[in-house]
């Protein structure tokens, strides 16, 4: 059963197991399970997705109950007065600590043209773990809250790779001796990337509605070790 975070007649709000793929798609290979046809079944009825997230992260995913209120939605994304706040693992302590990464992405063709795509980052905090790798006797990560202005095709682990702050158990565009680290001494298999937050409009009632998804165990213990929380973040 999926994690219902918000539902009423004109939508719902899902927390999106990470390794789960949202719908099927060219991207993604033979799966057991789509989250949209799981989320059907379980509603008993149709949905229509309003938005996405790469099958390895997790968090906040919306559906609307009603094409009406998928365009409803739609434009709102489309109008970037949707705000969503991520949570990531990164590789580094990102200076300044505070900034924006406008940097052009292509889309899911990466031969394609480039389209504006902004993110704000803001580093929540930092350790440093006495583990050696390459020719640095310790290793420094931070916990980085992420607020993407642009919807690109995994724009968020484009941008902190950018600039050289890569998600760690991001297999794409990370650091492999990172993700090994992560896998061989904290136990961590998945990618650190959480859609912890996001603000919009009822479509509807024209209500402010903000919804937030509770990390799962693994990031929430790795977290816990790292004596990091993200309360009041």
């Amino acid at each position: 059963m999926l994690e219902i975070l918000y539902q009423d007649d004109a939508l719902v709000a899902v927390n999106k197991p990470a390794g789960l793929a949202v719908h099927r798609s060219k991207l993604v290979g033979p799966a057991d399970a789509f989250l949209v046809d799981l989320l059907r079944e379980q509603l008993g009825g149709t949905v229509h997705l309003a938005h996405r997230l790469d099958r390895a992260t997790s968090g906040v995913l919306l559906a609307a109950r009603t094409s009406g209120v998928a365009g409803a939605l739609g434009e709102q994304f489309m109008g970037r007065t949707v705000d969503k706040h991520y949570l990531a693992v990164v590789r580094g302590w990102p200076e300044p600590a505070e900034g924006v990464v406008d940097y052009p992405l292509p889309g899911a063709r990466e031969t394609g043209p480039r389209h504006e795509a902004r993110t704000g980052y803001r580093r929540l905090d930092t350790v440093e773990v006495p583990i050696a790798l390459g020719r640095y006797p310790q290793q420094r990560y931070a916990l980085v809250d992420c607020a993407p202005e642009t919807g690109r095709f995994r724009q968020i682990r484009k941008h902190m790779a950018h600039i050289h702050h890569p998600v760690i158990g991001d297999c794409q565009h990370g650091r492999s001796d990172h993700n090994r680290l992560f896998k061989q001494h904290f136990g961590c298999f998945r990618m650190l990337l959480h859609a912890r937050r996001i603000a919009l409009t009822h479509p509807l009632s024209g209500e402010p509605l903000v919804i937030e998804a509770p990390l799962d165990a693994a990031y929430a213990g790795l977290l816990a070790r790292f004596g990091w929380s993200v309360d009041g973040a």
